[in-house]
């Protein structure tokens, strides 16, 4: 289906990630399956484990609006240079079922970046291929500053 992607190709912010992935994105079990940066879209899974679980076997909806915030900052980071970030300035999750521990499948697009602001959406199904959640982001995209070394 996907074609092996060098990930030399991958914007910078994305081949970082995939070096370091944050600690959330740890604790998520996030794995990185594929993307089109010329699409602005990008899939990856969770290993979503018992530690993600609600007193009743589900996944916390806070931990799946973690993992949609998670995939659509990975979408938006296909379309930054080196040195831009994305805060998310809104997102909304809408959860269809429980999502339950195991790998569950996450894509995000992104549907129109502007200069300065940024809007995608995201999908979160179970390995089945159920729909558990969808998920719409509006992002800022702010230029970091280089850090002035004369002032430390």
């Amino acid at each position: 289906m996907s074609q092996a992607i060098d990930p030399a190709t991958l914007p910078p912010n994305i081949q970082a990630i995939l070096r370091k992935p944050s600690p959330s994105s740890a604790h998520l079990g996030l794995e990185f399956i594929d993307c089109d940066p010329a699409k602005g879209r990008i899939r990856v899974a969770y290993q979503a484990s018992d530690q993600l679980c609600n007193l009743w076997g589900g996944i916390h909806g806070g931990m799946v609006a973690a993992m949609m915030d998670d995939v659509l900052a990975l979408v938006f980071g296909l379309t930054l240079q080196w040195g831009q970030i994305t805060p998310t300035l809104e997102l909304k999750t809408t959860f269809l079922q429980a999502a339950r521990p195991g790998r569950l499948y996450a894509e995000a697009f992104i549907i129109r970046r502007g200069r300065s602001i940024s809007f995608a959406e995201a999908e979160l199904r179970s390995e089945t291929g159920e729909l558990l959640a969808k998920a719409s982001a509006t992002a800022s995209i702010v230029t970091l500053k280089p850090k002035d070394s004369a002032k430390a």
